[in-house]
């Protein structure tokens, strides 16, 4: 069964043993070689597939195009076989590969790149399937073969999801990818099969590098945004490297009295309750993630099921002339951070940068109730932004923080918990329309909850502008193999694009 550890700061003239760190507890768990069970092995393969079709959608992006660049610039390092990058040859006699810890950089920023694949929010929120690219990487270089992979994949999503659920970071401005840098490292750890104290310093490590400020979400939305959870892999792998060499890390460095929770998190009283499996219980966190049907921030999803919902039974609400004021209820987090209480006037600027158009739920909630839909290119283009009836309609959308969808939001019942809200449309005639919606369509608990075949049909969509029809059959008839992969084999999860979609000496020059 699950443990819950009790974590707090502790004056340095306290005695905390390493073995009582949450750092070691990671480790423990990270250690711990219980079998990964049969439906988790089988969601991992799904968010496998689930990040390689946001990751192809964005192959052309600048942000991609630059991090591929500076991975390209870092050969294969000597202690391994190197690892591959996303929309390059990986086979022989073409095969472009990297060193980890770029090419963990390279596709990690590909992933995150359209704010398109899995979430689990609860006292803090987080992109879970950011470990992967990491791991995959290590997996590749080392020569790993599916079975280790699958277990290290396992460790990521269980670490962060868990420090995901007892820990908050936003309130204090610290970036989510805080959890992600010790997850990821904890997730390698299990991979490698290193051992307790090795790993558990690695975590320590990952932490203290990637500790930020939520600046990068606030205001104009810069393309950092998909770097950051990159960055925090490619730390995770240097620590794991550092820490595998002896090398040691600030301890305790959660608990200490000028950790992180003293000084960036709660302060010096503060005590979270943390759970973690307990010894030989098996790491099953991924199956309480969600990933998204739209590209946009995940508070979104359901607002656009909504949306699109009404624009079928009330086209007319598409046209600003009828609409008087919309008022969108829903939580705290909705309200404060991609609406109307964030109080950036960003999130109503039609000339606003894409990310931060991702984040504005009046201009999403606006966009998919006059098209019915959403679509991760079109909806953000500047002449859709800037069209004048959507700009009008834009400017009536506000949010207001409703109690009782907030307490749903951080509801530990799954059965209760919720990331919509209600909708009240005032219309000029008079006439009222209010509607509610819970949970997006493709959430387990939605109206129609993603399986197999969805994420399937999202990768082929995603894919079959920039991958030969042929590379998408190879793909995933190779990634639903995943357990049984040989370390040759798991090199070859990757996707090569289309000849002539990618200019290698058409990307930016920078230092190296």
């Amino acid at each position: 069964m699950t443990v819950t550890h009790h974590v707090r700061v502790h004056r340095s003239e306290e005695s905390l043993p390493r073995e009582q760190q949450l750092a070691w507890k990671i480790a423990e768990v990270a250690a711990d070689a219980v079998e990964v069970e049969a439906d988790v092995v089988d969601m991992i393969i799904n968010r496998i597939i689930d990040n390689a079709s946001v990751a192809a959608a964005s192959l052309t992006r600048a942000p991609i195009v630059a991090a591929r660049a500076q991975a390209l610039a870092h050969p294969v390092s000597h202690g391994g076989a190197g690892s591959t990058i996303f929309g390059l040859p990986s086979r022989s006699p073409f095969g472009i590969l990297s060193s980890p810890e770029w090419a963990a950089w390279a596709n990690g920023v590909a992933v995150r790149e359209l704010d398109y694949h899995d979430t689990f929010l609860a006292a803090e929120y987080s992109h879970p399937g950011d470990n992967i690219p990491p791991i995959l990487a290590v997996a590749q270089h080392v020569r790993a073969d599916g079975r280790a992979l699958v277990r290290g994949i396992a460790t990521g999503y269980e670490i962060q999801m868990d420090l995901v659920r007892a820990i908050c970071l936003h309130r204090h401005k610290i970036d989510h990818v805080a959890h992600l840098g010790p997850s990821a490292a904890a997730g390698i750890g299990t991979l490698l099969g290193l051992d307790v104290a090795t790993i558990s310093q690695a975590v320590a490590q990952a932490l203290h590098t990637t500790t930020a400020t939520r600046q990068s979400r606030k205001g104009e939305i810069s393309t950092w945004k998909a770097h950051a959870p990159a960055f925090a892999g490619k730390m995770a792998v240097e620590a794991v490297d550092r820490a595998m060499r002896g090398q040691t890390s600030p301890a305790p460095i959660y608990e200490g009295e000028d950790g992180v929770i003293a000084w960036m998190l709660d302060g010096q009283t503060a005590a979270y309750e943390v759970p973690l499996p307990a010894a030989g219980e098996a790491k099953r966190a991924i199956l309480d993630s969600y990933t998204k049907e739209h590209s946009a921030e995940y508070q979104a999803q359901a607002w656009i099921d909504l949306a699109r919902r009404l624009h079928g039974a009330h086209p007319e609400l598409g046209d600003p002339e009828n609409i008087a004021r919309v008022v969108l209820h829903s939580s705290h987090h909705t309200h404060h951070v991609i609406g109307s209480g964030a109080n950036d006037p960003q999130k109503y600027d039609p000339t606003a940068s894409r990310e931060t158009l991702d984040h504005s739920i009046p201009y999403i909630f606006t966009v998919a109730l006059q098209d019915g839909g959403w679509h991760h290119v079109d909806s953000y283009t500047p002449e859709r932004a800037g069209r004048a009836d959507t700009v009008a309609l834009w400017q009536k959308v506000i949010t207001a923080e409703d109690a009782e969808w907030t307490r749903r939001y951080h509801s530990e019942d799954p059965d209760e918990k919720a990331f919509g809200g209600r909708v009240e449309i005032e219309l000029v005639d008079g006439r009222t329309i209010v509607e509610e919606i819970a949970v997006a369509d493709a959430h387990p608990l939605g109206a129609r909850p993603f399986a197999r075949e969805h994420y399937i049909a999202k990768f082929r969509l995603l894919a079959a502008p920039v991958l030969e029809p042929a590379e998408i059959e190879r793909f995933l008839e190779l990634v639903q193999r995943l357990p049984e992969l040989t370390a040759e084999e798991v090199r070859e999860i990757n996707i090569t694009a289309r000849r002539g979609l990618i200019e290698l000496d058409a990307a930016p020059k920078g230092l190296f």
